[in-house]
């Protein structure tokens, strides 16, 4: 029998959900909870500092750090280990809603928006990378799917409990509850076994970064889809809050709840259909659900429209996202990983940030122009639908000349 087709059968058979994955995913829904559970509030918060002309870079400066740090974290990743990445990206969080209440003025307000970006950087990278190290590669859609279920559930719990917090107990010691949860995800990273196989002592080294550490050239195609798709979340970041208000709604997290409740069922399906007929068929549907959703938020005029919009949204990310994760995966090299991941997560945290600052820009406070922002954004959500189309074609081109 072939060494390789025994080395994937018995690869094949090892179990997805173990104690190693399910700690993995506790810790970033924590992780996932801590930074996102300041974000409904941040908006106003800002404004009280008199900086409300600029909500725009709220999610904006937050994810330039967060693309800038992916190479950094990407080499260390394959290079220091997993688990200390993953570890620092929680102990920023950590420190950093320690430091909100402390500087309270507009320029140090944006210089810990940029500090707090380091921390999506480092985390995700590194998590991504363990999973495929520790989950058979044709489980690899389940298994994101499940870890971006758990991502995304502290996605929604964040929020709504941030909020609640601030409104019983003030935006203090919502921002205290921050740094608690991450504090209690670094508690479970620093207790689990490392995956690197050939890990290196930590020297400044690894910090020096060249033009072929940045991009991992085989995943431009998963990079380009992820830029154009993810630009909805920075829309969405920068205006719910407001727009959520307009309509009459206390809590700033219901959306996000909705959101992340509407996900759950989907992702729990959609990464093993991705395993079984094709990253490429998922994403097409995503893609299209999540086009659907910017236009039925833009129309909303009531809170019900409002949540069945975030329920549509939910839907369509909880399609689209494990499959170009998965995607990303299929298209690297196994030693180089954590760069593939970082090269994805660079064109998120892209497609975030310019989302984020085009509304704001656009937004500037008049609440009318909303529903014209999430059109527009329609639009550039169907451009990642029509690229993919165009990869698969050139694809089927190539392979049918060879």
């Amino acid at each position: 029998m072939d060494n390789t087709k025994q080395g994937n059968t018995l690869e094949d058979q090892r179990p997805l959900y173990t104690l190693q994955f399910g700690l993995l995913c506790l810790s970033s829904l924590l992780f996932s909870a801590s930074f996102n559970m300041i974000i409904p509030e941040l908006p106003n918060y800002l404004s009280s500092l008199g900086g409300a002309e600029h909500k725009g870079l709220i999610i904006g400066l937050f994810t330039l750090t967060a693309g800038i740090s992916r190479p950094f974290s990407g080499r260390l990743t394959d290079k220091w280990g997993r688990v200390p990445v993953m570890a620092i990206g929680s102990t920023i969080c950590v420190l950093c809603g320690f430091l909100y209440p402390i500087l309270t003025t507009v320029a140090g307000f944006f210089m810990l928006r940029l500090v707090h970006g380091f921390s999506t950087g480092f985390k995700p990278t590194a998590t991504s990378a363990y999973i495929a190290d520790i989950i058979p590669s044709n489980r690899w859609g389940e298994a994101l799917g499940m870890h971006g279920l758990c991502f995304s559930i502290g996605g929604a719990l964040g929020p709504a409990v941030g909020s609640y917090i601030a409104m019983l107990f003030g935006l203090q010691t919502m921002f205290y509850s921050s740094s608690a949860f991450a504090f209690l995800s670094i508690i479970i990273v620093m207790n689990m076994k490392e995956t690197l196989a050939n890990k290196e002592r930590f020297h400044y080294r690894m910090l020096r970064i060249s033009r072929r550490d940045i991009i991992e050239v085989r995943v431009i195609p998963a990079a380009i889809v992820t830029l154009f798709s993810y630009t909805a979340y920075g829309v969405i970041l920068t205006l719910i809050p407001d727009w959520s208000e307009h309509l009459g709604i206390q809590n700033k997290g219901l959306f996000f709840t909705a959101y992340t409740l509407a996900s759950i069922g989907i992702r729990m399906v959609s990464g093993k259909v991705a395993d079984r007929y094709g990253r490429i068929s998922v994403m097409k549907v995503g893609l299209l659900v999540v086009t659907l959703s910017a236009l039925y938020i833009g129309y909303s005029d009531s809170i019900f429209h409002l949540v069945i919009g975030a329920c549509i949204y939910g839907i369509g990310t909880g399609i689209f996202s494990p499959a170009v994760n998965a995607w990303t995966i299929d298209l690297s090299l196994p030693q180089y990983r954590g760069k593939a991941m970082a090269t994805m997560y660079i064109a998120l945290e892209a497609g975030i940030g310019a989302g984020a600052v085009f509304a704001g820009y656009i937004y500037h406070d008049h609440i009318s122009r909303i529903p014209g922002i999430m059109y527009g954004n329609a639009v550039i959500i169907f451009l990642a639908f029509l690229y993919v189309i165009f990869w698969e074609r050139k694809n089927k081109k190539i392979s049918n000349t060879l």
